[in-house]
């Protein structure tokens, strides 16, 4: 189970830096535009359309991986025995008593200074 949500965590990480990666170099709305006055993307790999659909399909594919693995992280977490909440782990500990140490007084012990009282 252990090896299994370590799998699952890869996945989780490398599909969130590949969505925030695709989802970064797509253009937005407005750079249709520019292309339909000479803007060259005619020109591209994919053609005037074509990156735009790669892109698009590729970022939500990235996106239902995403989901997928936050779901199954999500059920082994769950399916954990013996775990404690924050307020369990946090049991109240009995205070630390210091040692009692007889601490000398100045010029001698008691019994010295009984004696040395005049009756």
């Amino acid at each position: 189970m252990d090896t299994l949500g370590t799998l699952i965590w890869v996945f989780h990480m490398l599909a969130a830096v590949a969505l925030i990666g695709f989802i970064l170099i797509q253009h937005g709305k407005g750079a249709d535009v520019g292309a339909a006055f000479g803007g060259g993307a005619s020109g591209s790999l994919f053609g005037a359309r074509g990156s735009a659909n790669f892109l698009s399909r590729t970022t939500a594919i990235l996106a239902v991986v995403f989901f997928m693995t936050s779901l199954g992280l999500t059920y082994l977490s769950g399916k954990r025995e013996n775990v404690k909440g924050v307020m369990e782990r946090a049991a109240p500990q009995a205070p630390a008593q210091a040692p009692t140490v007889p601490v000398p007084l100045p010029g001698g012990d008691a019994d010295s200074k009984a004696k040395d009282i005049p009756k």
